[in-house]
């Protein structure tokens, strides 16, 4: 993926710039440590799937100030009381920090971090937005594929969704997520060329009414794809359809039912290819689908052997946005770590750099995860937060997405069934020694507020 237009430092909210503004002003330089998760899993998801690592990685290598974004915030009215040095200081800004993270394609819960900042506080502050942004949607959506990839038992599943999807760049990532959430390919062309997707298209209702006659439609169609064509046949009458490609010889790589009551359908349907000799002709559904109606199909007996699913997976519909935050867990300065912590109702943070430990059972099921500082050992256990960038550079080249989709399929064939029922039922604990911590930070916090000396104490 080109590295240029795409990494526009502007790509933020203005609150990350007036608070880098003031650390700079302020002369706080010491190091951040930030880590992302999610609070909670939204309704119906036993499980997220992370994905948005690559392109988090990339915005973070190649994020630059150009001339004119600075231009433009110094005619802001908000930064008229900052000095022209942090100006100067934005003409060479890199991102130099370290990064920890998840592998794509890893099942994550909720209060788990999958990717951890540490860097100078103005670098770490300023990049909140932008990874926030690209880690949820893709683990959204990839989320959302895995599980309708489940619900299709082994037959394929196209992602159709990019003209339903919130704008073309996100119709790209959502074909890349739910490639790695298990898709077999995708409708985006660019998709395609940009991460090395299969593509797939069959034709719309319009070409099919742009001529006089269905049957001439479908021959001239035919005979330019004849390996590739999926013949829709729903436009007026769907077995009359068929009828008409088993007549004219046609012999389609499979035709696509897009309405109607599509077990009935596919089950006439494919008796009549059947007996016409057309057994190599599959039948491919598409039409406000998802995993509650897929699995309905196949449980009522629908012969269909693919499924184009659009909306309901690139915009992930049932549950379109993810909760998640980005949260300061500790500075470091002059070698001396202070943790922080949020306390607020609800919305409690854990202070100090963390892994995720997974453990699994005989049979290598995940049963539960912990959470716990950076520094402990859980022995069987696997840490799952690996150093994915030093020095502000990748550690290892960006993986091929076909690898990673076969990764995510196996971490999901290792998820307990529990977890594909709709509820967050799987065991995730902080460890004794983070709870600990986060004691010991609650009573240097209100010692400080009530005027009385506190101390960090160690994890």
């Amino acid at each position: 993926m080109p590295a240029t237009e795409h990494h526009n430092a502007l790509l933020t909210d203005l609150y990350e710039l007036t608070m880098a503004a003031a650390y700079f002003e302020n002369k706080l330089a010491a190091n951040a440590t930030f880590e992302l998760f999610v609070r909670s899993l939204p309704p119906e998801r036993g499980f997220l799937l992370a994905a948005g690592l690559e392109q988090a990685l990339d915005y973070l290598e190649n994020l630059r100030f150009q001339k004119d974004d600075i231009a433009y915030l110094r005619e802001q009215t908000v930064f008229h009381h900052i000095s022209a040095e942090f100006f100067e200081y934005l003409k060479n800004f890199r991102f130099t920090g370290e990064v920890w993270a998840m592998p794509e394609g890893t099942p994550v819960f909720g209060e788990e971090p999958f990717l951890r900042v540490t860097a100078p506080i103005i670098e770490a502050q300023i990049v909140e937005t932008f990874l926030l942004s690209i880690l949820t949607f893709q683990t959204m959506i990839a989320s959302k594929a895995a599980r309708v990839v489940r619900a299709a038992r082994g037959r394929h599943v196209i992602e159709f969704g990019s003209r339903r999807a919130h704008g073309p760049d996100a119709a790209v990532l959502a074909a890349r997520a739910a490639y790695i959430g298990g898709c077999a390919g995708t409708s985006n062309v660019e998709a395609g060329r940009r991460h090395g997707i299969p593509i797939f298209g069959t034709l719309a209702h319009s070409f099919i009414m742009a001529y006089v006659d269905e049957t001439e439609a479908f021959r001239k169609f035919h005979q330019l794809f004849p390996e590739h064509s999926i013949l829709l046949v729903d436009t007026y009458d769907t077995l009359a359809a068929v009828d008409k490609i088993i007549k004219n010889d046609l012999r389609p790589s499979a035709i696509r039912l897009d309405s109607g009551d599509l077990v009935e359908l596919s089950i006439q349907a494919r008796k009549r290819l059947d007996q016409a000799g057309l057994k190599e002709t599959k039948i491919f559904a598409s039409g406000d689908l998802d995993e509650y109606a897929i699995r309905g199909l196949l449980d009522r007996g629908a012969q269909i052997d693919g499924f184009g699913v659009g909306t309901a997976l690139a915009t992930s519909k049932d549950a379109p946005a993810l909760g998640g935050v980005y949260k300061l867990v500790d500075l470091e300065s002059d070698g001396n770590i202070s943790y922080r912590a949020k306390f607020s109702e609800e919305k409690l943070s854990y202070p100090g750099r963390k892994q995720v430990f997974r453990s699994h059972d005989s049979a290598r099921i995940f049963c539960g995860d912990t959470v716990a500082c950076e520094t402990e050992v859980f022995p069987g256990d696997e840490p799952l937060l690996s150093c994915v960038m030093q020095k502000g550079k990748r550690v290892c080249p960006a993986p091929d997405l076909s690898a990673i989709q076969r990764y995510a399929r196996q971490q999901l064939e290792r998820l307990p069934e529990r977890c594909f029922e709709g509820r967050e039922r799987y065991n995730v604990q902080f460890s004794q020694r983070l709870e600990d911590l986060l004691i010991i930070v609650r009573r240097r916090i209100k010692h400080q507020s009530e005027g009385k000396p506190g101390s960090e104490g160690v994890a």
